[in-house]
Order: structure tokens, then sequence, then C-alpha cells
């Protein structure tokens, strides 16, 4: 017990768990989430190459099972999941995730339509050339190899990495605190950019983007950002890239045509993209579409028919842009590793400063363990040629010595690797002919060993080398080749295209009914308003207006509210329609006052039923949302009745007392919102009626079944604020003027 005891540590537990949860969030950085900025490879990607390399999975070897692959990295090199594994191996292959595929498949990888990759006991795979390069100078000690996680083995700390395998391939990841988003770009494009940064290491980063371009998915695309935004974005190592879908207007004649889709944004499911379009079209959100089919095989082939031939084709994959994913955005986040182990976020010259300053190491590596194989092999040559100066001694030496060995590094100033080799050659090997090819081979090897002496010796040479190594890369994978031609294209768009309703909805004359209970339902064509429509019990009539379906509907409230509704969203049928108020939020204890059809030429005189208003403009009635636009402040217990547009120069008003009131339009104050002015006074009751006409015209009421047009004003003439005179002789006892 009391040894127990003195094994037993105080610790605070917040540092402790501090101390836990930092180591795990750096392994997480570390050895899992971001990518080594020399070889673009995270440690799960780096074993699973390494490993098939071990088991000579080259491009020119016959496949071998995925399981037998993950079986060996995750046994010898990566203790994790074999599902980890395998999803990692599986995007290695597919042609549609990774710009330059590492794994070559055989079997089901998978697909853009987002179905998974077969179970891997099913599946075969091996690497491909861009692997390939991506780890040769292996054996060449061109990088560390550091112990596996069980010590039997060793893995190599990074790849050489002779293609720029970061940025063609991107990559992504989500560690604690940070993450990387890399999009993949065009090997040949980041070759010239590297040859630039070679030529003149303080290139302004303007020109390496011109040389680098932007992005080049797997799956095209275009990207519609402007230069200066690329720029921006890889100066910053973030930033946003805008991509969208590629389609062509095919011809079927008669007038007749289809949209026909034939690439797709980065990571963008195909079937779901159709799905979403399917929904938007069944909810009839893209009016200008008819129908949409998939007609790919291996090749992306969605085909759009439009509503009519009268469609604009750009009109409406600007509506498809704008709700679904033919448009998305690919976010840039460049946080990887630098060489010493450090997460940071880079500009797009340090990534290719890393990489250059790699493969500059790799080369210094290589070459010096190129001198020593030379060194070790022309220590073996000289020792050959002064046996075949001394055969006949050697020969005695090796026949009668005890320790011939011994004897002939004494004799002859051998070392003992030159005496070795000596004792070892065979008898056939003693020909003129063999002697005369360890001179050439002596030679040239001295030679060589001179030309590498001299590349280690000059700066200038290794950057020549190290550029003429990119250049045999850019001709390997370039553009020439079917792999490496550019597929994602730029096209900077200069405005957006503005959709009208008129574009999006057909347009067809209704009848739009409301009534006093707030049910609001259209009619098609137009029917005569004075008709008997039908409604709930104890339900009745409150306005009725003709309208198109691209109208865009005005409805003024008790409150002083506008709202606005679009035609072509209110319900239709035999029905009795739904509650206005599911349209609008429309308070319990408001009613609506009047409804229009907005025209956005005319202004609109408001009023209260105590006799105050003032003219608004159309720019101040178009509500943005369903709470509508509060335009009239009112007084406790006032209420906003009207609301008129206005058509003539003079306004006349008769209140609840019949006393009527002329007097110019002027008079009223335009505002954008206030309680207004006084129109008319009252002893007592309210407004009753508003008309607005022409003087020349006069005002109008309805008298014994007929039409009374009152041309001669002066009885009643007066200015804004007055109480006015009795109404003329025969005037409604309703207290309404005529309504046309």
């Amino acid at each position: 017990m009391e040894q127990t005891a003195e094994k037993v540590k105080q610790v605070t537990l917040k540092e402790e768990l501090g101390k836990r949860y930092l180591s795990y969030a750096m392994s997480t950085i570390v050895d899992r989430a971001l990518p080594d900025v020399r070889d673009g490879l995270k440690p799960v990607h780096r074993r699973l190459l390494f490993a098939m390399r071990q088991l000579n999975l080259n491009p020119k070897s016959t496949y071998k099972k995925c399981a037998r692959v993950v079986g060996d990295v995750i046994g010898k090199y990566h203790p994790h999941g074999d599902a980890a594994v395998y999803g990692a191996m599986v995007r290695l292959a597919q042609d549609f995730s990774v710009r330059y595929p590492l794994v070559d498949g055989q079997g089901n990888f998978g697909n853009v339509d987002g179905d998974g990759a077969a179970a891997m006991r099913y599946t075969e795979a091996k690497l491909t050339e861009f692997a390939m390069a991506l780890m040769e100078g292996l054996n060449d000690d061109a990088v560390d190899f550091r112990d596996t996680y069980d010590g039997e083995e060793s893995e190599p700390v990074v790849m050489p990495g002779a293609v720029p395998n970061l940025l063609c391939n991107g990559s992504a990841g989500i560690a604690v605190g940070m993450a990387t988003n890399i999009p993949p770009h065009n090997l040949s494009e980041v070759c010239d950019a590297l040859l630039l940064m070679i030529d003149n290491p303080q290139a302004e980063i303007e020109a390496v983007v011109r040389k680098l371009r932007g992005p080049d998915f797997p799956t095209g695309g275009t990207i519609i950002d402007s230069f200066d935004t690329i720029l921006n974005n890889y100066k910053q190592g973030r930033g946003t890239f805008r991509i969208r879908a590629k389609w062509e207007k095919e011809d079927l004649g008669h007038g007749q045509y289809q949209i026909v889709i034939t690439e797709i944004p980065y990571q963008v499911i195909k079937s779901k993209l159709i799905e979403k379009i399917a929904v938007l079209l069944q909810e009839k959100k893209v009016p200008l579409l008819n129908d949409i089919r998939d007609e790919s095989a291996q090749d992306i082939r969605i085909v759009l028919e439009p509503k009519n031939r009268t469609v604009d084709a750009a009109m409406l994959m600007e509506m498809l842009y704008k709700q679904t994913e033919l448009e998305s955005r690919f976010n840039l986040n460049m946080n990887v590793l630098d060489s010493d182990g450090v997460p940071r976020v880079m500009s797009i010259t340090e990534v290719l400063r890393e990489f250059l300053n790699h493969r500059l190491n790799v080369l210094i590596r290589r070459t010096n363990y190129r001198l020593d194989k030379i060194n070790a092999r022309m220590e073996i040559l000289s020792g050959y040629l002064i046996a075949y100066l001394n055969l006949d001694e050697i020969i005695r030496i090796i026949r009668e010595e005890e320790d011939a060995k011994a004897v002939m590094m004494e004799s002859f100033k051998l070392t003992e690797n030159q005496a070795e080799a000596i004792l070892n050659m065979k008898l056939r090997n003693l020909r003129k002919l063999e002697e005369e090819a360890i001179h050439g081979e002596y030679d040239d090897l001295a030679a060589e060993k001179a030309s590498l002496e001299d590349l280690l010796s000059d700066g200038n040479k290794r950057w020549a080398k190290v550029a003429e190594e990119i250049k045999a890369i850019k001709d390997k994978f370039g553009k020439k080749t079917a792999l490496g031609r550019r597929r994602t294209e730029f096209a900077e768009v200069q405005g957006e295209i503005e959709i009208s309703m008129e574009a999006l909805v057909e347009k067809e004359p209704i009848t739009i009914i409301l009534s006093q209970k707030g049910w609001i339902r259209c009619m098609k064509g137009y029917v005569n308003l004075n008709e008997d429509f039908k409604f709930k019990e104890d339900d009745v009539l409150l306005l009725a207006l003709h309208a198109q379906t691209t109208d865009k509907i005005i409805l003024f409230d008790t409150s002083g509210k506008f709202f606005n509704i679009n035609a072509s969203e209110i319900p239709s049928g035999r029905g009795f329609g739904q509650p206005l108020r599911l349209m609008v939020d429309l308070a319990n204890n408001d009613n609506i006052a009047e409804m229009f059809v907005f025209n956005p030429k005319e202004k609109y005189l408001i009023a209260s039923d105590n006799g105050r208003g003032f003219v608004v403009d159309e720019n101040h009635i178009i509500a943005q949302t369903r709470n509508g636009r509060k335009i009239m402040n009112l007084a406790e217990g006032e209420k906003a009745v009207f609301c008129k547009p206005i058509t003539g120069d003079m306004v006349a008003l008769v209140g609840e007392n019949r006393k009527l009131l002329v007097f110019k339009m002027e008079e009223i104050p335009t505002m954008a919102r206030g309680r207004g002015v006084a129109l008319q006074k009252y002893k007592e009751g309210g407004l009753s009626d508003i008309q607005i006409f022409n003087e020349a015209d006069g005002f109008k009421y309805s008298r014994s079944g007929g039409i009374t047009v009152e041309t001669n004003l002066l009885g009643w003439l007066g200015h804004r604020a007055q109480v006015g005179k009795m109404v003329p002789f025969g005037f409604p006892k309703s207290n309404k003027f005529f309504k046309e």
C-alpha cells in the first residue's frame, strides 16, 4: 500500500484536461487533417501509396485486391479503421474527386451520382504513373524515413514529390480549431508558375497568378470570378471561387430547342442536383422550365426542356443558378503544414516556394546518394584494375597463402572492399574484354562524378536541374495529354440577368376576390365585379378587382400598413380560397381597407377616418417582408380607410355629416411617413368618401339610378382643412361618390 501511495501524483484536473486535449488537437492537426505542403499528402494517403509501392503495384503490374492493400496499411503503417483507409483509397481513384488520380482502380469505385464504392473485397487497384512520379527517389535517400508505430518497419516522413501534388489534386480536411480546403489546379500551369519563380525568385504574385490562372476542377465547369478576385484569394490564402455548370443550347428545329448541361460544379452530387430541380419544377418555382431528363452515360448530359420556344435560355439558367447547385462556391483555405511541420495559412507564392525548396533538397540528397554509390563502385573497379595488372601474383596468393585477403591488402595497398571483391570475382571475368569494359565503366563514372560534384558546387546549376525536372514532368502530364488538358474554363460575369415576374409567370387575366372575413382567391378571366360571388356562411364580398397573373397586388390595412403579394401566388379554383393572413402578417384587430394593382408610375392619397391624410409615392408602398410597411401613423381609435390613386388635379371629400369640400390636389403634401395633415374638419362623425378628378371633368355621384356629373364647383370649392358645404340635392344617402 505504501509503494502504491508513493506513485500517486496530485494534479489539477483543469490543467491535466488542457494538456490531454491539446495533445489530441495537435495529433489531429498533424497526423490526420492537414496535408504537408511539400507532397500534398496526409499521413493516411502517404502510407497508402507507400504500402502499394511495397507490394509492387506499379502501373505495369497486375491489379491486387483492395482488401490486401488495406490490410497491409492497417497492419504495418496506419493503425486505424479499415473503412477510413479504404475510403481514402477510393477517393484517390475517383477521377471526379481528384484531378490526377493516384490509384488506378478496377471495379466499382462509386460515381458522380453519389453512389458509394463496392466493398474492398470486390475491387482491385494499382498505382498510377502520377503516383509513381510522386514517390520517385524513395530508394535514393531523397527523404528521411522513420519507424512505424510498432517499430518493425520504416516509412517515409514525406514523399520526394516530383509532381506538385498539393496544388494539382488539392486537399480538404477539418481538424480541431482549424480546417483546410485547397482546390485542384492544372499541372502545366502550376509548372509554368514554378518555372517563373525559378527564373525570377522575386516575381510579383500577380505574375505568378497569371501563369497559374486558377483552379482546374476534375468535373470542369466555369469559374465566373474576376482576375482581381482570384488574385486576392491567392494573396490571402483564403477566399471563394464561384463555379457554374457548363451548358449548351441544342436546336431541335422549327424554333424549338433544349438546354443540355454537360459539366457540373465540383463536388456536386448529380442525382441530388436533378432531384432538387425536379422538386422546384413540381412546386412551380421554375415556371420557365417544362421538364428535366438525365441522359448521362459516361459523360454528363442533363437535358432541360423550356416551357415554350419563346423562353430565353440564359434567363432560365440564371433562375436555376440562383436556386440550385448549378452554381456553387468553393471556399479556399490554404492551411497546410510547412516544412517544419507547423500549420499555417500560406499565400500561393509561399506554397510554390516551399515545393521548390523541397525539390532542391531532394536533388541534393539524391545527388549525394548517387556520388556515394559512384565512389563505392569506383573503389571496386580500381581494385579490379589492380588485379588485372597483377593477375599472376593475385592467383598465386589465392592459391598459396593462408590469409589471401590480408596478403593482397598489404601487397597492393587494397582496401577491404577491394580485396573482398577480387576474391569474389568469377574466373570467367578474367578475360581481356572484361578488363576493357571495366576501364570504360570507370571512365564513365569518373565523368559522372565530376558532373555531380560540379552540380553540388554551383547553385545556379542546381536550380537549372530542378527546372529541367519540372519541364520533364510538364511534358509527361501536360496539356498535350488527355489527362492534362484544362477542364475548367473562365468566364467573368459582367452583370446579373434581372428576372422579372413577367418572365417567371405566364401572363393571364384574373379576377381577385377578397371577403370581409379575410379569405382571398382568384378566378380565371375577367369576371363581372357585380356578380353574386359565393362565400362561406356569414361572409360577404369586401373587395374585387381585375388583374394579370404578372401583377403585384397592394393591400392597405386599417392600421396604416401596406402589404404586397404576387397575383400568381393567390390560390385559384372553385373553393373559397385561403385566409389572407397566411400570406401576410395582418394583425387580428386590423382589416383591409383598399386593394389595388401596383402601378410604378402612380402616386396615392391615403386618408384616415377622421379626415387626415397625405400623398405617398410608389417607392414607399412596397413592403420587403410579409410584416408589411408602416406608412401612416394614427391616433388612438383612428383608422386608415382610403388609398386612392391620384388621377386628377382636384379632390372632393364628403363627411358623415354630409358636408362636401373640394380643393386643389396640390394643397396636400407628399410624405414618406407620418400622420398627415387635416383634409376636412368635422364637429361630429368623420370622413365618408373621397374622389379625385380633373377640374374640367367635375366629380360624379349616383342619382335616381343614373350618374350625375357636377362641373360647377363654386359652391363647394375651398381649401384644405375647411368644413365644406352641404352636398348637392339628390346626393346618395350612403354619402358615397360614384365608383367606376
